[in-house]
């Protein structure tokens, strides 16, 4: 437009001179095409074309060294950009019209890109439907049964997070802190709060079968869970598991599973701690931000694990925000997190893996809630990052625990054995570890105390 300045736009021009840093072209990541895209969209707006008459003119491609598919892959996303901010601008049908674009160009089995923005379109076609009500009640309840299986159930992403460097490392991290402040206990219960395979368990036995001068006499892993009858039989078949390793390793072993309805419903003595002389510690990995979608949920398991007066609360959560009130807000958030989650899944799995498909399809999920779902009490999951669970943990009376240098150090390591490692990142935030990937964080992990624990009560049974 005629004398029209447009700024520059500095995400733009960091992603222009980290391509041409080097002599060969370098392949922009997933979250590279969001900052181009985000930027250029800025540029159009402001300029007020954004317009489907425009649409070949959208990205002039001329100023940049991408391959053909880049280009597609950034178009696609800049209408998705507009797509959202015309429904934030309440255009409704200037959305749909934007949206029907990335409907078409979009697939559950092409690029990042495109998987990426085939999840967000299907999540802003549902939050347009409930807008103008039009919310076909079969698709809504698919959707909303998809959501009472537990993600943590599901075999294939158990799987599919061992090739995840940021998860392991994460994981790592929290055990490793876990194993530090159960150093010198002789009977030590376990508590963990989404139990999974138990991998984390298997990596605390070997720890405490190798500790020179303090035998252990006891391990408990209790099990925490809220679901039906088919994810209790899962966890008891890893409890088995965990049975016949403990024998292997010459380790006393009890394994309980805690099933209740809610978590409102856990109470203290429904973990048999047993005599005061135990070491309790407790694993909490990425489910939190579950209990905080139920009403009262989070604060009324704080109030159970303060009575059992843990030495240590190991959290690990996605870095992610879906509480923003304004929907722009929210959607750029989410779209940055996830897209660099997709990013990692292309780099670490062929695009023709079913797993990784049905990983997709549980992340689509979490994309829904942040995108389709309006009010807290609609919300499966409420995610928060670091500085927020900080503010909150320090209002029930905890405090920061640091992960050590040797967890920090051991897990940097350890990134080192992937193939795609050198694009996981692992950095201190005050005391915690944040894993990202190309730049974008994903995972932290922190480690808490209650400052004035209740005095624990002692069980009527002794275990020896």
């Amino acid at each position: 437009m005629p004398g029209v300045h447009i700024p520059a736009i500095p995400s733009l021009q960091f992603t222009l001179s980290s391509m041409t840093a080097v002599g060969d072209r370098k392949i922009l990541s997933t979250g590279e095409i969001l900052q181009v895209a985000k930027a250029r969209f800025l540029q159009l707006s402001f300029q007020h074309r954004i317009d489907l008459s425009k649409l070949k003119h959208f990205f002039d491609a001329s100023h940049f060294n991408l391959s053909a598919d880049e280009i597609k892959d950034v178009e696609l996303v800049l209408l998705l950009f507009a797509s959202a901010h015309k429904f934030a601008s309440q255009q409704i049908d200037q959305s749909i019209k934007f949206l029907s674009w990335c409907r078409f160009l979009s697939s559950p089995s092409g690029s990042p890109a495109q998987r990426l923005v085939y999840f967000f379109t299907k999540s802003l076609q549902e939050r347009i439907d409930r807008e103008i009500g039009a919310t076909k009640e079969e698709e809504q309840g698919q959707s909303d049964q998809s959501q009472t299986t537990p993600p943590c159930a599901n075999p294939a992403l158990i799987a599919c997070s061992l090739k995840l460097p940021y998860i392991q490392v994460t994981q790592f991290a929290g055990i490793q802190t876990v194993i530090e402040s159960v150093a010198s206990a002789r009977k030590v219960h376990f508590i963990d709060l989404a139990i999974r395979s138990g991998g984390q368990c298997t990596v605390l036995m070997q720890a405490l079968a190798n500790r020179q001068g303090a035998p252990i006499e006891l391990l408990t892993v209790t099990a925490v869970a809220t679901a039906g009858e088919s994810w209790q039989q899962r966890i008891q078949e890893t409890g088995k598991r965990l049975a016949s390793f403990a024998e292997a390793l010459n380790i006393p072993f009890r394994f309980n599973c805690v099933m209740v309805d809610g978590i409102r419903d856990l109470k203290e003595e429904m973990f048999e701690i047993g005599r005061g002389d135990t070491a309790v510690a407790v694993f909490a990995w990425n489910i939190l931000k579950n209990f905080r979608a139920q009403a009262e949920g989070l604060d009324s398991l704080c109030g159970v694990l303060r009575n059992l007066n843990p030495c240590a609360i190991v959290v690990a959560e996605f870095e992610a925000n879906h509480d923003a009130t304004e929907f722009v807000e929210r959607f750029d958030g989410a779209i940055a997190l996830y897209g660099a989650l997709f990013d990692c899944l292309d780099d670490c799995f062929d695009r023709s893996d079913g797993d990784r498909g049905i990983v997709e399809s549980a992340v689509g999920i979490e994309i829904r809630d942040a995108v389709a779902v309006e009010g807290e009490e609609e919300r499966v999951y409420r995610p928060m990052r670091i500085e927020e669970w900080r503010d909150y943990f320090s209002r029930v009376g905890m405090m920061e625990l640091e992960i050590s240098s040797s967890s920090f150090y051991q897990a940097a390591l350890l990134v080192r054995n992937f193939a795609s490692g050198e694009s996981c990142t692992v950095d201190r935030d005050g005391k915690c570890l944040v894993t990202g990937w190309k730049g974008t964080p994903l995972l932290s992990v922190s480690a808490w105390k209650f400052y004035r624990p209740v005095k624990r009560r002692l069980n009527s049974k002794r275990f020896v």
